[in-house]
């Protein structure tokens, strides 16, 4: 027997020339209805949904919907088929559920039925019938009526095994959600996260609020932004790093609590924990400190896990996490301690034996971030290094050092210190706060510490904001801000392994 593939053709081509060859059948079909005036109609809304169908009558038996005779109507697409002689079945997908078609001559008419046995697995039909269910107990729709609503021209992938490459499903996300129950309920929990957050926002008393995505200077975060052009004010634009800033300047104006679900951008590396836009809640509350503010982002959280998960114990990559007990809080110092035992405290305080340590465990000693670097930032690298990735457990990592905290008020009791907070779950930040520098003098000189970072080569370090400084002189009341990343919290929250698992459409480089 001859093969008519190609000497060389590999199992990748082979299947393009097949797809080619189905999507040129599929084309075929789409001709015929447009000649016939049956293509891509708008006419038809289902009454009901699969999954409110299953809820409702899956438990009664067989003689009670047949004496109920229960009517329905439905839309959705059609993800398996098989015709068997005289009668047909069909498993209709819709946003909800799945549930089974079953189609005769009798119930639909010759016509349709036959109609139906040339329509492809992805076309997106309507439905009326009748719930029965079959001698094996499958609630199924013993349908009436059935009408080809938009025609798939490119074939789904194999049922059995779906979308196998990664980037792939990250590239059609349509087919990912198409085919991929598992990846429909991770943005179900994290539009449920975020509805959750929200909610609990708006009960304590805080104003949802929005601000600039388009900034005249880039601020609110150590970050490279991204660069563009206004034509009609004919000046540089930032995409926004971070809304602290702005969010800020509303405490001035008299908004006591606000807070913003934002998306935020930087120009910076693309990683399993880092895309270059991502979502955060950030939060600004007068009269309260970073211990107020982690104590309410822990509540913060907690309904966040309930309203995704119904729980507050989430199981992530094989491991346990009990978000419902209070989170631990050390010094960076004291993560050092815990997780990296072989450092003595005399090591811990020695500048040159951590400059030391720093470039035998490989990090950039002397590059703009460490090059002129005290003690603080010395000892958080260090924790960066030894201890970060160890924190599986939720723990907040209290007291930074001014200079790696620019807008974070300082610490009355310890110079050189700031009343800022990190936390960390399974090793990752999930949020930063601290309580505000409403210091407007202190504030302008932290700014120009930060020029000078950024003159001597720290492309990270923030701008002056005259503004922002001009708002903090007309008076900010003492107040407690965060941010809370809602990838990493999803990820957290669905077992995702990657970022890209929770965004819809991830940061991709542009298909050749």
């Amino acid at each position: 027997m001859s093969d008519s593939s190609g000497p060389h053709e590999t199992a990748a081509e082979l299947v393009h020339r097949d797809d080619n060859a189905i999507i040129a059948e599929r084309r075929a079909k789409l001709a015929r209805l447009r000649e016939d005036g049956l293509a891509y109609p708008n006419d038809f809304s289902p009454s009901h949904r699969a999954a409110a169908i299953a809820e409702h009558y899956g438990f009664k038996t067989r003689e009670q919907l047949e004496a109920e005779r229960v009517a329905v109507s439905l839309a959705g697409r059609i993800m398996l088929k098989r015709v068997q002689g005289k009668a047909s079945f069909a498993t209709l997908q819709d946003a909800t559920g799945r549930v089974q078609l079953y189609l005769n001559d009798e119930g639909v008419g010759a016509d349709a039925h036959a109609a139906f046995k040339h329509w492809d697995l992805g076309d997106i039909l309507a439905c009326e019938g009748v719930l029965f269910k079959t001698m094996k107990g499958e609630l199924s729709v013993r349908c009436t009526g059935v009408r080809l609503l938009a025609k798939s021209l490119r074939p789904l992938p194999d049922k059995f095994h779906g979308i196998a490459d990664p980037e792939l499903r990250y590239r059609q996300r349509y087919v990912d959600l198409i085919v991929t129950g598992e990846t429909r309920d991770t943005f179900i929990a994290r539009s449920r996260t975020i509805g959750a957050m929200r909610s609990f926002m708006s009960s304590h008393g805080f104003l949802e609020v929005e601000t600039p995505m388009l900034h005249p200077i880039p601020g609110g975060a150590a970050a490279r932004p991204f660069v563009t052009h206004h034509n009609a004010l004919d000046q540089q634009m930032f995409l926004r790093v971070a809304p602290e800033l702005y969010l800020k300047r509303l405490i001035v104006g008299g908004f006591e609590r606000v807070y913003e679900v934002n998306r935020n951008f930087r120009n910076e590396g693309i990683s399993p924990r880092h895309n270059p836009e991502f979502t955060m809640l950030e939060f600004y509350a007068a009269y309260t400190d970073y211990r107020w503010v982690m104590d309410f982002t822990e509540q913060v959280i907690r309904d966040a896990a309930l309203a995704a998960t119904g729980s507050t114990t989430v199981n992530y990559q094989g491991r346990s996490i009990d978000l419902g007990r209070p989170f631990e809080r050390l010094s960076i110092t004291g993560a050092i301690a815990k997780y990296a035992p072989r450092y003595s405290l005399a090591q811990l305080q020695d500048a040159g034996f951590l400059r030391a340590e720093l470039a035998r465990l490989g990090a950039e000693v002397d590059g703009p971030q460490l090059r002129s670097a005290a003690l603080g930032a010395l000892q958080l690298a260090l924790f960066e290094e030894v201890a970060e990735h160890q924190l599986w457990d939720p723990t907040y990592i209290v007291d930074y050092p001014v200079e790696v905290s620019p807008l974070a008020r300082g610490s009355d009791s310890r110079p050189g210190i700031t009343e800022r907070f990190e936390l960390f779950i399974t090793g990752r930040e999930i949020a930063n706060g601290f309580s505000e520098l409403n210091d407007p003098e202190d504030q302008a000189e932290r700014f120009l510490r930060q020029v000078e970072a950024k003159d001597a080569g720290d492309d990270e370090a923030m701008y002056f904001d005259a503004d922002y400084i001009r708002a903090l002189e007309y008076g900010m009341p003492p107040a407690g801000g965060c941010g809370i990343g809602i990838d990493r919290l999803v990820m957290l929250l669905t077992d995702s392994p990657s970022i890209r698992d929770v965004v819809l459409f991830p940061a991709l480089k542009r298909e050749e």
